[in-house]
């Protein structure tokens, strides 16, 4: 907690050192609500990239869904995803449950000097909406329940995702000094979390690479800093990398011994690419050992009449100490909004698995699993109070021979559901 108290010190000073320059601007601002704004206009600062979840950046161009509004000088926003349907997984290891996968994001914006200050909370209801021990997902592993590890389940989230604070100050016409931590947020580590990619937004399931990706989004205290130049961003983190326990309700601070460094490149407002390494310790409470994540990711934005196309590429990998075992994950995934209130989208994943908990036991074995999603939405509702669509999708997969028994030779799984969200907030 040392690290973290030295951080929140550092911000009281910078607020300090700024707030009379604050104030005198607070007399003269204000902000014209009735025209759509964009994510990653910080009070004037413009970036190559939009900011989403922590400090990762989605293109530019990429659309968001939420409410804003004005509290004299200060910019109040808040966007969430709420999805409500039936997941019946297929195979002798599938079963079927209503559930709800879902997420609240709150933000209140303000400048600071010529800066940019915005405090973040993150909320999700699924400790009380997952079913136990949680969401049917075949092959899906990472975490535990009743102190066993999960495996065919994904986790719910906890309640608390996010309590963080970002500042950005400009140094110059082309660096911009960046500044995040708190209790919860996410360290300077892998792609945009998939909750948060327009990519995946219409799908109700977690990626099953999630814990060679992107499972940091949710970390019990962490310090971010680094640098905007031009279309890039370099930044590193310090940060607790155990993954949360079953308790959904408590903070699971522990010491920030774990660290990562990104980089991340917007070349044009429709790409965002960006490589990170880190260095997690003891991430799995029932697993010993360290583990070394690499990720790399593309993300592309189109905009196209009446809708927009959203695409990502991503690899992780990971590497325990204690085993020197290594895994892969590949995935591509795509959510194509068109004729307003339409939308096809699909996931395909690779991914190495060898957390399966098989009977007869195959443990420490390694496979390779296939994922192909293909699903849609269509809006019945789309106006500027929200938007309520109804959906569903079916997966099939691949898998190794010596699967067959546990799984079934060619299991396939679906979701419908409803899914309900703020408006759609146009650049």
């Amino acid at each position: 907690m040392k690290a973290l108290s030295i951080f929140v010190l550092t911000l009281l000073l910078v607020i300090a050192a700024a707030a009379q320059d604050s104030m005198q601007h607070d007399q003269h601002s204000g902000m014209d609500m009735s025209k759509p704004m964009n994510m990653h206009m910080d009070h004037g600062q413009q970036f190559a990239g939009t900011f989403e979840s922590g400090t990762s950046w989605l293109p530019a161009s990429t659309p968001h869904y939420m409410w804003m509004t004005a509290k004299g000088s200060w910019s109040l926003m808040a966007h969430g995803n709420l999805i409500v349907g039936y997941d019946q997984q297929g195979g002798p290891r599938g079963v079927g449950k209503a559930e709800s996968s879902n997420w609240l994001m709150l933000m209140e914006e303000h400048s600071l000097g010529k800066g940019t200050i915005q405090f973040r909370q993150m909320l999700s209801a699924e400790p009380l909406t997952t079913p136990h021990p949680g969401f049917p997902t075949l092959f899906q592993t990472g975490e535990t329940y009743k102190g066993r590890p999960l495996v065919d389940f994904q986790h719910p989230h906890d309640l608390f995702s996010e309590i963080a604070v970002r500042l950005t100050y400009p140094l110059s016409e082309k660096i911009t000094w960046l500044l995040y931590g708190g209790p919860v947020g996410e360290p300077a580590l892998g792609p945009v979390g998939f909750p948060h990619r327009l990519s995946a937004m219409e799908n109700p399931a977690a990626v099953l690479g999630h814990h060679l990706q992107d499972s940091t989004h949710i970390t019990y205290g962490l310090i971010t800093s680094g640098f905007i130049i031009g279309p890039a961003k370099l930044e590193a983190s310090v940060f607790n990398g155990r993954e949360p326990d079953e308790k959904r309700y408590n903070f699971d601070f522990a010491a920030l011994d774990s660290w990562s460094t990104r980089i991340s490149v917007a070349p044009g407002k429709n790409w965002v690419a960006q490589y990170s390494f880190g260095h997690l310790v003891h991430p799995e409470s029932i697993e010993p050992g360290n583990t070394d994540r690499h990720t790399a990711s593309i993300a592309y934005n189109k905009p196209i009449s009446r809708g927009n196309w959203a695409n990502t590429l991503v690899w992780g990998r990971n590497r325990k100490d204690h085993d020197n075992a290594v895994g892969n994950s590949y995935l591509y995934e795509s959510s194509l909004n068109f004729l307003d209130n339409n939308y096809a989208y699909t996931r395909l994943e690779l991914v190495d698995k060898d957390e399966l908990e098989l009977d007869p036991p195959l443990d420490h074995q390694s496979f390779r699993i296939g994922a192909f999603t293909f699903g849609g939405v269509r809006d019945i509702v789309q106006n500027k109070h929200g938007q309520i669509g109804l959906g569903a999708d079916v997966t099939f997969y691949s898998k190794p021979s010596a699967l067959d028994p546990v799984y079934g030779s060619n299991p396939v799984s679906f979701h419908v559901f409803l899914r309900l969200r703020p408006p759609k907030m146009m650049h």
